[in-house]
């Protein structure tokens, strides 16, 4: 029967130290109200006939401020 390894402080990794860690930020939320802000605005735009500058925040609202507000995460200090 193998041995228990005993657990170090070196031997466990920054994944297991995030566990229990709250997912999001502030800064996320903030990221999040934004781009649905901006969702909210393009489709207003899109709804009045803007037909250019809407479907571009749409994009942007939708590709990469939702996903940004999503896998944004502050380098922790090593």
């Amino acid at each position: 029967m193998p041995k228990k390894q005993e657990v170090t402080p070196e031997s466990i990794d920054q994944k297991d130290s995030m566990e229990g860690a709250a997912p999001f930020t502030l800064v996320n939320y903030i990221l999040f109200a934004a781009g649905l802000l901006d969702i909210i605005i393009g489709w207003f735009l899109l709804r009045g006939g803007r037909i250019t500058i809407a479907p571009i925040m749409l994009i942007a609202g939708y590709c990469v401020i939702i996903p940004l507000a999503i896998v944004f995460r502050k380098k922790q200090p090593v």
